[in-house]
């Protein structure tokens, strides 16, 4: 259950964040379309963000010290990009124009699943 959770959490937020930013887009016509869109890049980015996140932070140790985690910008920006790229290779209709876009995005969505994590029951109850 929590999945699922994680996934329609990432979903709005992706949805704030093609709302809020220009150059980050969903394409699908109808509501139903952008909806299955949504989930489906969702449920990439929780992926991108399990995988590779971890082993990025942990590579890049060094660097989060040096910019007081200010690097951690750039690299959710990146994993936005990249999750945009891998959405599109599975035909999903979303995509991320190019960098600041996916900073500004990247930001939004931190902040929309920080906010809705607030609100929802952890696994810790």
């Amino acid at each position: 259950m929590s999945l699922i959770i994680r996934v329609i959490v990432n979903a709005l937020a992706l949805w704030a964040a093609v709302f809020l930013i220009d150059g980050v887009d969903v394409t699908a016509q109808d509501t139903f379309g952008q909806i299955l869109v949504y989930l489906g890049v969702g449920a990439i980015f929780g992926l991108v963000n399990a995988i590779i996140k971890p082993i990025v932070k942990s590579v890049g140790c060094l660097f989060y010290a040096l910019t007081l985690g200010l690097i951690g910008l750039v690299v959710n920006a990146l994993l936005l990009l990249l999750t945009g790229w891998i959405a599109g290779q599975v035909g999903l209709a979303f995509e991320v124009e190019w960098f600041w876009p996916a900073f500004w995005a990247a930001i939004v969505i931190s902040v929309v699943s920080w906010l809705l994590g607030l609100f929802l029951p952890d696994g810790d109850d």
